[in-house]
Parts: structure tokens; sequence; C-alpha cells
């Protein structure tokens, strides 16, 4: 199977493939916390999110440690945008991040967090992006060149 949002078996004892060795309990690009819809139940929980290296993390607990064990973990290469979804919940602080498959939603707690939460992730798509590769990006400066 082949889901970009891919939750982390409870047996896992470190996020191997997925956490590819980031240290996630340690100085996160922007961490706290959102509710989220469970991926049967679609009901909302509240979970604590950690953004670092290209990749968003989930917990039960802020406290994290190198023996934390992820809920799941999204591959921000994998997504094309993030972008408030009031409008589509009809809830207030709502987001969304999409891949060209499907769609999450998160709840944040304020405004400035929904919107701090989109520019960080924004910024972490681009810089992680797997639709420009680095040879690209040399063969568009070789033919501007000549």
């Amino acid at each position: 199977m082949n889901n970009k949002f891919q939750p982390l078996s409870l047996y896992t004892t470190r996020p191997s493939n997925d956490g590819n060795g980031v240290q996630f309990w340690n100085n996160p690009e922007r961490s706290g916390w959102l509710m989220k819809q469970g991926e049967y139940f679609k009901t909302w929980r509240r979970r604590w999110f950690v953004l670092k290296q290209g990749r968003i993390f989930w917990f039960k607990d802020n406290y994290l440690s190198p023996s934390s064990k992820p809920r799941g973990v999204i591959l921000v290469g994998n997504c094309l945008t993030v972008k408030g979804a009031e409008d589509v919940l009809n809830k207030q602080y709502a987001f969304e991040l999409s891949t060209s498959k499907e769609t999450m939603y998160f709840i944040a707690d304020t405004d400035k967090e929904k919107e701090d939460w989109i520019n960080s992730v924004g910024r972490s798509i681009v810089r992680h992006s797997k639709s420009i590769t680095d040879e690209e990006v040399l063969d568009y400066d070789s033919r501007s060149a000549s």
C-alpha cells in the first residue's frame, strides 16, 4: 500500500523508514497541539505534532524523548498544498494538507496557530518537494545561459 500518510504500527520501536533518523524530540521547526481525525474512526482527537526535517510526526503526549513512539508520520515532500479549511469543515481554525491522493484535516486552537502551521508546513513543502529535482534546476539554468 503506497499511502502518503503512513500510520506507524504500534509494535514499531523506531520509525526507521519514515523517521529516517530524525531526532523529533530535539529542536523541532514547529510543534504544538492540533486536533486531527482518526484514520478509521473519524472522531477528532487532540495530538501533539512535530514538524522536523520534512516530516510531521504526531504523538498522544507532548513529553518527547528518544524512546517516544510516533502515532504517525507525514512525509512533507509528498504534499502539494496546505491551506485553510474552515469552509470545508465548517470549523474555526481548520486547515488541510493534501497530496495527489488524499487530504488530511487539522484544527488549531487559535487563528495565529493555524496560520503559523500553514506557513511552516508550506515552507517545508517547498524545501522538500519532489516535483523539481536538482537536475531539472541545473537544466533550466544551462538553457537560460545560452
